[in-house]
């Protein structure tokens, strides 16, 4: 049976669902005012994987991310470039679905657009105000009265006490208690608005995201899942929010996956480490991308490097050469034979990927060993339900990183005849050279009893 770690218990749970066959999950999307960067990578990649495994494992999922396309990021960022606010967001919710695609991650089932359910949010805001967990201000604002709420910090494990011992907010004096956070913000000139009971304004950020969920998923759901950075105070406001509105349970299981580091620091533009996807796959595959974030547990942090970029290149090649030199027989995954089993055990303990790959490369190990078509077919079975090795192997181990300058397939081959010339008439110190600029290429040359094969380094 499949277990996960569910952040709201602080521990790994048997996995059941409200719903026979069914699972609902939601995840934190994208705030769309720039480029996605490496932290919004591995949110994609990691609930792709999830929901990947999840329907394999048989569940009928309905899985919903978000777009945040209103928020003071947004109209801060829209201003500064002199475009609308419907320009800058639909341009990067385009480069996000580009990105996204790249790096191999199937469309969630819905994508709902914050500024598409304002009047729920306005509706649930009302419904707060009406269940004493909520209060309209002077100042054109609603604001969450956090002390109202009984369960507040049961996610993080903070205290009301220890929170205020840390609360480093300025005094706002509309404010009942420094704790409490915005749910409406009225208007301000120049900035866009919707109607509500309290006067002209638009939503706070944390609304978003209950009304969304309960709009698709309904009151109550399976799954919420995001960055860990969204634990607190996003994800807890959310909680306070859904359950001080119908007074029930919010959500059952709750995974936040680790933070990007860069070499041993936390990525941020403050400290100058900060990657976009795009610029990472100007230098790398994006296969290698999506290996390099799944060959680490979802939970940990990950250690962005151009090392271990390397590595996880000449990992995944190991697993395709061995696609390559046994043409693998196409077979649908399957879980009840020796491998398959290991390989579903791992996948069902919170999703351990680390060990469902260590699968995969014993399979490798062992195709180039027998040659079995019939295991490379598995091979590729298996490493497909995690979205990987799903190429002809001859493509990835030939084709480049994406990069300008490189040395082309066409180039290559003419250099391989050239090189097969100079044998056939004896001149080795051609032949030499030839092999010599293929390598300062990053070219490696396989000879064998059927002539000369490459593959990129």
């Amino acid at each position: 049976m499949l277990s996960l770690f569910n952040t709201l218990t602080r521990r790994k749970e048997v996995f059941r669902t409200i719903e026979p066959g069914k699972v609902s999950m939601y995840v934190c999307g994208m705030t769309v005012y720039d480029f996605c960067h490496l932290g919004h990578a591995r949110v994609m990649v990691v609930f792709d994987m999830v929901a990947r495994w999840l329907r394999a494992s048989g569940y009928e999922l309905t899985y919903v991310r978000n777009i945040t396309d209103i928020d003071d990021k947004i109209i801060k960022r829209a201003a500064e470039n002199g475009e609308s606010i419907e320009a800058l967001t639909g341009r990067f919710i385009a480069a996000m679905d580009e990105d996204s695609a790249a790096l191999g991650v199937r469309r969630p089932d819905h994508e709902p657009r914050a500024t598409a359910f304002v009047p729920g949010m306005v509706a649930m805001i009302q419904r707060l105000i009406d269940n004493g967990k909520a209060y309209a201000a002077a100042n054109g604002d609603v604001y969450y009265a956090v002390r109202e709420f009984a369960g507040y910090g049961k996610l993080s494990g903070k205290s009301l006490e220890d929170l205020r011992a840390g609360e480093r907010v300025g005094v706002d004096p509309y404010k009942r208690d420094p704790l409490d956070f915005v749910l409406w913000k009225s208007a301000k000139p120049g900035e866009p608005a919707w109607s509500s009971p309290w006067g002209e304004g638009r939503p706070g950020w944390h609304i978003e995201c209950s009304v969304m969920s309960e709009h698709h998923l309904g009151e109550h759901f399976d799954i919420h899942g995001g960055g860990a950075d969204l634990q607190f105070p996003h994800h807890e406001n959310e909680i306070a929010q859904s359950e001080g509105a119908h007074n029930h349970d919010f959500v059952n299981y709750w995974m936040h996956n680790g933070f990007i580091r860069v070499d041993n620091e936390k990525m941020s533009k403050s400290l100058g480490n900060f990657f976009t996807i795009r610029e990472v796959l100007e230098k790398y595959d994006a296969e290698v991308v999506r290996f390099f974030i799944l060959r680490a547990h979802y939970r940990s942090p990950l250690n962005y490097s151009d090392v271990h970029l390397d590595d996880a290149r000449s990992s995944l090649t190991r697993l395709y050469t061995a696609l390559k030199n046994v043409a693998p027989v196409e077979v649908a995954p399957d879980f009840t034979t020796p491998y398959g089993q290991r390989f579903k055990s791992a996948m069902d303990d919170d999703f351990n990927t680390v060990e469902a790959m260590a699968v995969l490369f014993e399979m490798a190990a062992e195709v180039n060993r027998s040659a079995s078509a019939t295991l490379a077919g598995e091979l590729k079975a298996l490493a497909g339900v995690l979205g990987l090795l799903e190429r002809d192997a001859q493509t990835f181990l030939q084709g480049g990183n994406g990069a300008g300058g490189e040395i082309t397939a066409d180039e290559v081959n003419a250099l391989i005849e050239a090189r097969k010339a100079a044998r056939a008439a004896k001149n080795w110190a051609e032949s030499d050279r030839v092999r010599d600029e293929l390598t300062r290429h990053g070219i490696v040359l396989e000879d064998g009893p059927q002539g000369t094969t490459w593959r990129r380094g």
